[in-house]
This record gives C-alpha cells, structure tokens and sequence, in this order.
C-alpha cells in the first residue's frame, strides 16, 4: 500500500501528538487522533490547542477525527504512540501510561498494522516490553502479524522555529520492511530528512542521551555558578569572557524541570542499573540539578533573615510555555512555605493552581523570585520590581535578565545564579 494512502492513528495529543497528527493530515493522510482525556478530545473538536503548540487557524486548516473511542484503532495502517513516560516520586521510570497505552492499542488494533513508539525510553522498552503487552491483548505475533517501530520525538514545547517538520527524524523498526515503510511514511512530512538508525534499541538509546547530555551541560554551568558565587564574582561575567571561545558551549544556570531534561537520564541509570552498571557522571548531572531549587530557597532566606512575604514569578518549567510539568518553581515554592514564609504566584501562561496568585501591585514584598523568563517578563522594566520591594529585600533573578546595578542602588539585594 502507497504510504499516503495509509490509515494512521495518533495516540495521545499533547506537545507530540498533536503536531504530528496535524503533519500528516496536511499531507492529506487520514488520521484519527485519540486521547483519554474527554476535555482535551472536546477543546480540539472546538478549534483550539490550549498547548499553543497549534494556533486555532492551524488546528482548523486540516480533518483529524478527534475521539475518545479506541475502536477507531481498528481503521488504521499505522499506530503512532506519543505516551509521557514519567518518574515515580524515587526517580524511578513510570511506564504505566506507555503500558495502559499499549494495552488499549493491543486491545483494538487490527492484524498487518505497524505500531510506532515515539516516548523517551530506556533501550529494550518497545521490543522486551510493549511488544509483549501488545501480542497478550492482541492475540497477534509481533513479527509476524504486526511489527513494532521506534522514532522519537524531538519537539521542543514553545518552539515555533524547529517544529516536528523541521526536525531530523531518527526511524527504526523492527525489520528492514518495517523500516522501510516507516522512513517513507516519516520523510513524507520530513523536511529536514530521515536518519534510519541500525535497530530499535539504537534509536532508543539515542534518544535517551540526547536530554541527558543537555543536562549534563547545564549540571556543569550550574557548578560553575556556585563556585563564581563562593569566589565572589559574577556567573554571567564569567560564562559571557569564556563564551568568546569559538568552541565554547553556551548554556545558562537555572532550574532543570519539565517532562524530558530533568526526566530522561533516570531512564539510562534505570537500565544501567539493570545491567549491574553505576552511573557515575550522568547520576552526578541530575544531583546538581535537583539541588538547584534548594540553592535558591537557601539564599534567598538567608537574604531575608528567614520568614517573609515573598511573590514568585514564574511556575512553567520553561519559558513562554503554559507546561507546569515537574516544573521547579513549585519545588521552590514549597520550600518556602515549609519554612513559614507567606508565599504567592504569578504567571501570564500557567494555569490557576494550588498557589494563590498575586501581582507585582499587590506588594511590597521581602523578596520577588523571577524564575521563568517568559516574554512579559523580559519585557518588563526593572523598576517594576523594584517598586514592589521592600526597601533591603531582595530580587533573585535567576537568569540575571533585569539591570542588576540599578536594583543594589535602590537599596534591594539582588541575586541570580
């Protein structure tokens, strides 16, 4: 069968899904989109993509048969699956939604089908694991009557530069057929080309590295930070003579969150482990990140002399996305309110959580913490915070984004990594 006149079903429509779903239906594929969630399937069948990975004219431009119902599975060629795949709360890899998935997918799908995985895992999961759960609630043999493949997504939340089209795709299957068929499906709405990866575990494990490295990096310039702070200069001085270097690689200190970078190098410790292997630098990589938000919280109460009324700005895991996913804006906020400080929020693109939200117009404050650099943030002048400030409070600017010079001499303490 020609590749564009294959039934492909999208599973799961959040930051990878749908965009890919979107890909292949402006390509004139036939695509069904299914999701769990009955209010997310609702808000797309309206027009709208409270991601902001799609606009509304986006959205509306292509037919995607959004739905709730798995028996649409049974129509399609090809299964695509962008799962979360978490960490349980002792940084352990949660396969639960990749396992249920695969249930409903086994449960549903017909005979002859590919089943694509795009989720970070640890090399053996699509093969050792899914593949199994699939042939159980199939009553199929994978191989020989469906197959499996592996390409993983690249997305970057936010990005409106290098979207899901304009990003390599590494494809594997599980047979050169299978990966024939996948990197002619894929390099339909590929622009930026296929890399077809030697075997499934490959392309799993190179996914896998890829978040890790990037945290490494960041692990590696947030040490840095602490030791400019112990030897009393400053961090961005300091990265910004180095970054002179033509081989310099530029990366900035902060709070490591979100669903890939501060999640994915426990998915390698995960089967290193397994395997009888120690970790040692990778493992190192996430201690440093993790304790980033407790650096925060200690500096800043210390600056304070404890106790205060304190606003945060910020609570996304990056910057001008609505994502709160193990963002560490809420590791930091706990902190916080566990040491007795009357503690609020703000943030034009997260939605209303737990934390009572409050304005810059609602102070003074002892401390006003920007720890996500959205637009309305780097857009803001200076003395808007400052005017929000006690007179000796403080102003931690994480990325160091706001006229540091201008904060001491009003009389406020100013912090950043």
């Amino acid at each position: 069968m020609p590749v564009n006149q294959q039934n492909i079903c999208i599973i799961g429509l959040g930051y990878v899904g749908l965009p890919l779903a979107h890909a292949f239906a402006a390509k004139g594929y036939t695509v069904h989109g299914f999701d769990i969630n009955e209010g997310r399937i609702e808000e797309l069948q309206n027009g709208h993509d409270s991601t902001n990975e799609l606009s509304d004219t986006q959205l509306q431009e292509v037919t995607i048969n959004f739905s709730t119902d798995a028996a649409v599975i049974k129509e399609c060629d090809v299964v695509i699956l962008a799962i979360p795949t978490p960490v349980d709360d002792n940084k352990k890899p949660d396969l639960t939604p990749v396992r249920k998935a695969s249930e409903t997918v086994g449960k549903n799908m017909k005979e002859g089908a590919i089943i694509v995985y795009e989720s970070t895992v640890y090399p053996g999961t699509t093969e050792e694991i899914c593949g199994p759960i699939l042939e159980e609630h199939s009553g199929l043999t994978c191989g020989k009557d469906f197959t499996l493949g592996y390409s993983p997504e690249r997305i970057n939340p936010g990005d409106k530069e290098h979207t899901v089209t304009k990003i390599m795709k590494i494809v594997a299957g599980q047979d050169s057929k299978t990966t024939d068929i996948l990197c002619a499906l894929y390099g339909d709405i590929i622009t930026a080309g296929i890399h077809r990866a030697a075997n499934i575990k490959t392309a799993e494990m190179a996914k896998a590295i890829e978040n890790a490295q990037r945290d490494l990096n960041i692990a590696y310039v947030n040490e840095v930070a602490m030791l400019c702070h112990k030897v009393g200069i400053n961090s961005s001085d300091v990265l910004e003579a180095a970054g002179t270097k033509w081989n310099f690689l530029h990366f900035q200190p902060g709070l490591v969150g979100g669903h890939c970078i501060g999640v994915d190098p426990y998915y390698l410790v995960e089967i290193a482990e397994q395997l009888g292997m120690d970790t040692h630098v990778i493992s190192a990589g996430r201690k440093v990140n993790d304790g980033m938000a407790k650096l925060v919280v200690d500096e800043v109460l210390d600056a304070i002399g404890g106790k205060g009324k304190i606003l945060v700005m910020g609570l996304t895991f990056k910057e001008d996305v609505p994502d709160t996913r193990n963002s560490q804006s809420y590791t930091v906020i706990k902190a916080l309110q566990n040491a007795g400080c009357d503690v609020y929020a703000h943030d034009p693109k997260a939605p209303n959580g737990d934390v009572p939200r409050a304005t810059l117009e609602d102070g003074p404050y002892d401390a006003v913490l920007l720890l996500v650099q959205h637009k309305e943030y780097r857009e803001m002048d200076t003395q808007h915070i400052i005017d929000a400030v006690k007179d000796g409070g403080v102003i931690y600017d994480i990325k160091g984004m706001l006229d540091a010079e201008k904060i001491t001499a009003s009389g406020r303490k100013f912090l950043a990594l």
